[in-house]
This record gives structure tokens, sequence and C-alpha cells, in this order.
């Protein structure tokens, strides 16, 4: 190669890399994201914030290739039931569980009385979601929304609400908003809130006038309960029972919908026999799991439904139902 040739070669692969550089640096934080000028137009107008206060949060706020990696293929997505509860139904998670149960005994009984959810259903979701607030997510929670707002469009709309919501709740509680941290979805605290959750279901269950579920475990217990509550959780009724099928079972029954809304006679009807005795009123949603040993048959209830809606998903419902017996 000539040296000419050599010369045009360096100064092209220079620029490139100056190119690389800049476009890292313009796509590092929001501030100049046009998304993100709307948000900060909203947010000044609708909520009465400071402009130069939220851009500051936006200059602050970095694009994580980690987050939308994350947000991509989530666990009740891509794996079956058989390997999705080996991450949960975990020796060391139950051991754990059963202490919490015992060293938190006193709130859960308190929360169980007045929210009329179990107390081991409260602390299978903290063992689900956080390892009993040992895991409570490593990504600021800043990131995470501001990655997801605007630069993820399948749930744009969502995250961007979720900042919204997020803005608010640091401004209400005194936190500092580029501390807080959380998982990829920007969930806080031992129970794994996202904002909108946060500033409608955390309450204050120590008495000491702070609805602090990132740090107060006793907090974090009273909120799970209020959230179930206030989703229509049924006190002293089934979540969830196992049911016997055979080749004549009409398996497009099945993983149809989280929501009960079929008979139990319908699923009877259908090849789905019910191992346990429930109301014969009660609506009910048929499930087939790949297990260990094979197909799965289970009937879930209203109870099971409102753990779906922590998370959307009849494998992450399946986990808490299945840990909190566990720990019993």
């Amino acid at each position: 190669m000539g040296k000419k040739m050599r010369k045009k070669t360096v100064v092209k692969i220079a620029i490139s890399a100056m190119v690389l550089c800049l476009s890292a640096s313009l796509q590092a934080n929001y501030k100049n994201h046009e998304q993100a000028q709307v948000f900060v137009q909203r947010m000044v107008s609708e909520h009465g914030f400071d402009k130069a206060y939220v851009n500051d949060l936006l200059s602050k706020a970095e694009r994580k290739q980690s987050i939308l990696d994350a947000i991509s293929r989530p666990a009740e997505k891509v794996l079956t039931w058989k390997d999705y509860r080996k991450i949960f139904l975990d020796e060391s998670r139950i051991a754990q569980g059963r202490e919490f149960l015992q060293e938190y005994k006193v709130p859960l009984a308190r929360a169980e009385q007045q929210f009329g959810v179990p107390a081991n259903i409260i602390a299978a979701i903290i063992g689900v979601e956080t390892r009993y607030g040992h895991h409570k997510g490593k990504h600021r929670v800043l990131d995470a929304l501001a990655t997801l707002a605007f630069d993820y469009p399948p749930r744009s709309t969502f995250f961007t609400s979720e900042l919204e919501q997020y803005l608010l709740l640091v401004k209400e509680q005194g936190f500092k908003a580029e501390e807080l941290m959380g998982s990829y979805a920007g969930a806080m605290g031992f129970g794994q809130f996202i904002s909108s959750s946060y500033r409608h279901y955390a309450v204050d269950f120590d008495g000491d006038d702070v609805a602090d579920i990132i740090n107060n475990p006793i907090d974090a217990i009273g909120s799970v309960a209020n959230y179930f509550n206030k989703h229509g959780w049924r006190a002293g009724e089934a979540v969830t029972v196992t049911a016997r099928i055979n080749d004549k079972t009409n398996r497009e029954l099945a993983n149809q919908a989280l929501k009960p809304t079929l008979s139990l006679q319908d699923l009877a009807t259908g090849g789905y026999q019910a191992d346990f005795n429930v109301a014969a009123n009660s609506l009910a949603t048929a499930m087939i799991l790949q297990g260990e040993q094979g197909d799965e048959a289970w009937i879930g209830f209203k109870n099971f439904y409102v753990i779906t809606r922590y998370n959307h998903s009849a494998l992450y419902a399946m986990a808490v139902f299945q840990l909190s017996e566990s720990i019993k």
C-alpha cells in the first residue's frame, strides 16, 4: 500500500472513530432526545416542575443496552415451567422464606388480619421479587425508566408514564432521583413496586408517617398486602389446584387467559377434573404447564389471577403460590 493510501486510510479510521464517539456522546444521556423534550414540557406544564431541574435529571440519565437486552428476553417468556420453577423454588430461598416469616411474624399477622392476604403469600412475593430484600436491583431507576421510555418503542407509552410517576414520587418522598436503585424495569424495594404502584399502594405500616418500601420491610409487608387487597384478593379462597387430564381433554381450553372466565363444570366437560373440592360456583382458568415429569394440569381461581396483577404471567403466579406453600 502506498504512503498516500495509508494516510487516507488512517484519516478515514480517525473520522469514523470521531463519528462513533460523537454518536455515543449524543446517546449517552437524554437531555437532547426529541421525546425527552416533549416529556420535559409536560412535567413543567402539567405538574409545575422546574424545566432546568428536569433537563438536568435527563442529562444524568444514561441509555443502558443491558436494560434493553433484559426486557427483550424476560424469563417468563423464554423458559418452560420446569426451568422457571428452579429459579424460585431452591432450598436457600425456601429457608430464607421461613426465616422471614419468623422474623416478621407480628407485622405479617397484622397485615393478614387487616388486608385478608395470607402471611405466606405476602412473604412469597417478597421472596420471588428480591430474595426477601437481599437483591433489590442493580440498575439506577432513572436510567431504566429513561432508557425504556425513549429507546424501547414497544412499551414507550407505559414507561414514559412510569418516568412521570417516578418524578412525582421522588418529589413527594424527598428522594434523590438519580440515586434510587431497582430492577431493569425500574421496580423498587423489597416488593419491587413500579413508580405508579408505589404512589398508589405503598402504605406506612409501622407508624412512622413514612411509606418506605425501599428500606423498611414492615412497610413493604403492608404495601404488598394492600396491593393484593386493592386488586380483589378473596380471603380464605383457593389460589390454584392440580387437575387430572386424559387423552380426551380439550387442550384448547388451557393457557388461554389469566382471568378466570369458565365454570368448573365447563372445565370438567372439557376433561379437567380438580383434585380438590372447590366451591361449585367458582370461575376458573385451565393451565397445562411443562413440568419435570411431563405435563402438569392446574386450575386457577380469582386469587391466582390477583397474583398475576403483580406480574402478568402464569409461571410467575405459580412460582409465588408454590413458594408460599413451601415456606409455611
